[in-house]
């Protein structure tokens, strides 16, 4: 089990006698500032004649568009000529050469560039949390079969994948198939397993137990999970104005009654915004399955076996994951391929309806990003008998002050899924680590944000801020090892507000791990501007355990700061009594990391870290200093320390604590090194980072 605490800090770095000032108002310079948006409305038309042929050579005066109602200028139209046949004009080359092929991310067309005019866009992603071992195997053969002997001269192909950690783009657009068959041959059949859903119903595998944990939680998060991890797909595609096909290869979506549908109209809306259609296929195949479930699965127990309502409730749960797709398919206008074997026509079903089509493009005459739908209604000036496709609306934006609460966690959530980080905010972190016994790590991770980068506002007579945290550890793998979700409501009083510009606030948590590689992804916002900070750090737990040449050792903690814990404003109270304890809070007082490793001369410097002597019949005693380099020279050092007293634990812990006054060193960088000697065993061990002095 994995273990968590949270602790929000608020530190004072007032100068000793400093007096709080009025603050000063706004200074009037006689300027004054006007703003104003615009938001531009990208729609595509296929538009056809009763035979069914497009209609060529139009242009913006033979179109009518209204939204709401109102009467839109038209800005831009463009065609877009597909499978154009052999002896057709040649598109000319852009002016400046498109990019190689790009991995990791959808290049978004720069101003001028006509690299996808007369190009069909399909993006294939394979869902692999959702798909077992025999359909992906099907799903990525279907994909190589298109490639080779199916895609045509004015296909462009993306490749994306999503195997439970976050959607990965494995090919920007390309018309290349020997980098698209490279790209699927690096796809890992099996990967993304483990997030199999079991019904919570009669057709749930009687595992032999008297009491089970309930899988219904978890289906419901993993289900919002894909569809997230849809609808981040969809806004990596957003950035491109043609028409855009998905072909989602899934082993069927299954929604758990009422609890997934904000999250499946959230993904169905982003589609609509992004113009991308949804064609899913269902790698499950033309099933025809036993009643009961085939080998792969266990019977069920119970007396639904006899009753018939296992049957019944497992061919509802098959009947349920392809309704989801059939329903993203209807409302993207795209199509489902479901219960068909050869998965590749569902390939060729999404490049056979994206036929010629227009771009047409007009600011709108209601900017308001109210987040509201805006009916759409395009027609021919001349000809009614003229048949077009095209969206019929869509959701306007919206500012950050009109985000539901739904919204906003949607938008940390897509935010710690993203592959670049968003950087509005200024984040510094620290990760450390302490040995627990000889198998677990309590890892505690400190951040900081300045005080400036947060807003005030007044609700109810008290001055506030609110900053939300949302995290996720991930293994080696990729593999999530555990996350952190906390909301913080600081509230301040009128004396301590003012204040906030020239003060950090540090945000505590801990994490209870093995040894192993890790990474960390934070992600910070303040919300009340809707700006969002996120730090990435990639960080090893050893294994101290194996260490026999050297004094094991912890993580070295520096601090400037010791507070009283009945001081500290405590945001998340753990209830479990069970929880380890933070070794970087004793006597009812916690230590706090210096992140930035920043220190005044006017404060002392804590040193905190711990040995470990595992292997020691009896304590052994242990002699540690403290040294600063400046340069190749050595600036002060402190007197040696002997500690003889340990923690009775099996570890044998023992704990390093320095008191280092700064006031006799300059002002600059130095290199802190720690070392711990052994004299009885003849072993050391050194530490040294670097650290800034200010006045």
């Amino acid at each position: 089990m994995i273990r968590q605490s949270t602790t929000l800090i608020l530190l004072f770095l007032l100068p000793l006698g400093a007096q709080q000032q009025p603050a000063a108002p706004p200074a009037n310079d006689g300027v004054v500032k006007f703003t104003t948006n615009t938001q531009l409305v990208v729609e595509t038309v296929i538009v056809k004649d009763k035979n069914g042929k497009p209609i060529e050579g139009l242009t913006a005066r033979d179109f009518v568009i209204t939204e709401d109602g109102a009467p839109q200028t038209i800005q831009f139209c463009e065609f877009q000529k597909l499978d154009a046949p052999p002896d057709a004009t040649p598109v000319p080359a852009p002016a400046t050469p498109a990019p190689a092929v790009t991995r990791g991310q959808i290049m978004p067309e720069p101003p001028g560039d006509i690299r996808y005019r007369d190009k069909r866009m399909l993006a294939i992603y394979f869902d692999m949390t959702s798909m077992p071992v025999p359909d992906q195997i099907r799903a990525l053969n279907s994909a190589t079969k298109f490639i080779k002997s199916q895609m045509k001269p004015a296909d462009m192909m993306s490749l994306m994948v999503y195997s439970g950690a976050a959607v990965k783009i494995l090919n920007d657009f390309t018309s290349d198939k020997l980098e698209l068959l490279k790209s699927i041959d690096t796809l890992a059949v099996g990967d993304g397993q483990g997030f199999d859903e079991n019904a919570a119903d009669d057709s749930t595998a009687d595992s032999g137990t008297a009491f089970g944990q309930d899988d219904s939680e978890f289906n419901i998060f993993n289900t919002d999970r894909q569809l997230a991890a849809l609808q981040t797909a969809v806004k990596m595609l957003g950035t491109l104005n043609e028409k855009k096909s998905l072909i989602y290869f899934a082993s069927g979506l299954r929604l758990n009654g009422t609890n997934n549908q904000a999250q499946l109209q959230a993904t169905t809306n982003s589609a609509v915004r992004a113009n991308v259609s949804f064609y899913p296929i269902d790698a499950r195949g033309l099933v025809a399955g036993a009643p009961l479930g085939d080998a792969t699965v266990g019977s069920p127990g119970g007396t639904g076996m006899y009753s018939g309502s296992s049957a019944l409730a497992m061919a509802a749960n098959f009947q349920r994951s392809q309704d989801t797709l059939y329903a993203l398919a209807a409302d993207t206008g795209g199509k489902a391929l479901l219960d068909y074997n050869d998965l590749a026509a569902g390939i060729v079903q999404a490049q056979q309806a994206i036929t010629s089509y227009y771009i047409i493009g007009y600011y709108t005459t209601k900017p308001a990003l109210d987040g509201k739908f805006r009916r759409v209604k395009i027609t021919l000036a001349s000809d009614t008998t003229a048949k077009l496709d095209f969206r019929q609306g869509y959701f306007a934006g919206k500012t950050f002050s009109k985000f539901t609460t739904a919204d906003k966690e949607r938008q940390l959530e897509d935010a710690l899924m993203l592959g670049d980080p968003i950087t509005e905010l200024t984040i510094a972190m620290e990760v450390d680590y302490f040995q627990l016994n000889r198998a677990e790590y309590f890892v505690p991770v400190a951040m900081k944000i300045p005080g400036s980068e947060l807003a005030l506002a007044r609700r109810g007579g008290a001055e506030h801020t609110v900053v939300d945290f949302i995290g996720e550890v991930k293994d080696e793998y990729g593999t999530t090892v555990s996350n952190v979700r906390d909301k913080v409501d600081i509230k301040l009083s009128g004396e301590t507000a003012a204040e906030l510009s020239r003060r950090p606030i540090q945000y505590d948590t801990g994490f209870t791990l093995l040894p192993g590689s890790y990474t960390i992804k934070v992600l910070a916002r303040d919300d009340e501007t809707g700006r969002i900070g996120t730090y990435i750090n990639k960080f090893v737990i050893p294994n101290l355990n194996k260490e026999d040449k050297r004094i094991p050792i912890s993580s070295v903690v520096l601090s400037s700061q010791l507070v009283d814990m009945r001081d500290a404003l405590f945001t998340a109270k753990d209830k479990d009594k069970g929880l380890v304890a933070n070794p970087l809070v004793q006597g009812g007082q916690k230590l706090l990391p210096n992140v930035t490793r920043v220190f005044s001369r006017q404060k002392d410097m804590y040193v905190y870290l711990q040995a470990y002597e595992p292997n020691a019949t009896a304590m052994q005693p242990l002699v540690a200093f403290v040294t600063f380099y400046r340069g190749q020279t050595k600036a002060f050092e402190t007197p040696p320390l002997p500690v003889t007293e340990g923690q009775a634990n099996r570890l044998r812990t023992v704990p390093l604590k320095f008191v280092v006054s700064l006031g006799k060193l300059q002002p600059g960088r130095y290199n802190c090194q720690v070392t711990v000697l052994d004299p009885a065993g003849q072993k050391a061990a050194f530490w040294q980072a670097p650290v800034m002095l200010a006045p």
